[in-house]
């Protein structure tokens, strides 16, 4: 066979192979685009449900409704895993949380506007619960979301030598927020109640007056114009070991861990306890408590920013009215 009937054979074969590669090539397109159609059909029955859970969510007033603490409350009813006033899942929460969190935006800014031209109303969000509860979730994601110039953030620790030569209320009371902000407590003066009952570092005495003395403070806040906000992260045992468990697996959280929260487990009931007591003596009409399940993060987060956005509601603060003739202004900036 001559070179040149060869080039033609394998130049013929080279075509056949090549059209045949073409068609496989053409048939996989065909099947991809179906799959890609019907992944895209799925994706958007997937959305249309989360936006139908979604449009389902109860008002602010809800979340209130279903969390506060009244009479006859039991912390040990309380399921940790549970949703009050939210039927949705994770997706659905989570779809919600950033217009909720645009609305409390723009209140908070309201808020402060009003306060420049002579308001004096204010928010004090405080946030209690045992390690691991979602505290660091709530600053991040809820608080967060406002505006920093708006909000007053303080974390209190064990008490310094000078917290410890006053009142116990007194460096609460240096920390309250001023007029038109929100002011944020990662935990409170019920520390004074709660870890200080659970270790017996005072007396029985001393730290059982103190359930009254805390809530003829909160009323004054309250009467001087501050809205009181008092949240407790309810978590289940279980949920913090696990989360627990999470910090010590991943390097990149032995920061988070403290090995006085393994001991602090040891006093789970009797944190319970004081609990239950701090909640059902100082839950008053001028500074409620809601508890919060929080074993679900994403809930978690979702309730405390309704809880926020209805106080924020509640105020309903308007923006300040202009403080000089508006078109006389307007003339002598067309004119500048």
């Amino acid at each position: 066979m001559g070179k040149s009937e060869k080039t033609k054979k394998s130049s013929a074969k080279a075509t056949k192979a090549a059209k045949g590669k073409a068609k496989k090539n053409s048939k996989d397109a065909k099947e991809l685009e179906i799959i890609a159609k019907e992944l895209a059909k799925q994706e958007g029955k997937a959305a249309a449900k989360v936006a139908e859970e979604a449009a389902k969510s109860p008002t602010p007033a809800a979340f209130v409704g279903a969390l506060r603490v009244g009479p006859g409350f039991a912390l040990a009813d309380v399921d940790p895993a549970s949703t009050p006033a939210f039927a949705g899942d994770k997706a659905a929460g989570a779809m919600l949380l950033a217009p909720l969190a645009e609305q409390v935006s723009d209140l908070q800014e309201r808020l402060y506007a009003d306060s420049k031209a002579g308001g004096k109303r204010s928010i004090l969000l405080v946030v209690q619960g045992m390690d691991t509860s979602g505290k660091g979730g709530i600053m991040r994601h809820v608080v967060g979301a406002a505006d920093p110039q708006g909000i007053e953030l303080t974390s209190f620790k064990a008490p310094t030598a000078e917290e410890r030569a006053h009142p116990f209320l007194w460096r609460i009371r240096n920390a309250l927020p001023g007029y038109g902000k929100i002011g944020v407590f990662d935990r409170s003066q019920y520390e004074d109640v709660l870890i200080v009952r659970v270790h017996n570092l005072v007396p029985r005495q001393q730290w059982s007056r103190r359930y009254a003395q805390i809530n003829a403070f909160e009323k004054s806040v309250a009467a001087s114009g501050t809205t009181i906000v008092k949240v407790m992260l309810h978590i289940s045992k279980e949920e913090q070991k696990a989360r627990l468990a999470e910090r010590l697996a991943n390097p990149e959280k032995y920061w988070k861990f403290n090995p006085g929260d393994i001991d602090e487990r040891q006093s789970w009931d009797a944190y319970m306890e004081a609990y239950q007591t701090a909640l059902e003596k100082c839950s008053t009409d001028e500074a409620p408590w809601y508890v919060v399940p929080a074993d679900k993060k994403w809930y978690a987060r979702l309730a405390v920013m309704n809880l926020l956005l209805a106080a924020l509601q509640d105020i309903d603060p308007q923006w300040p009215a202009a403080g000089f003739d508006v078109a006389e202004q307007q003339a002598r900036l067309a004119e500048s």
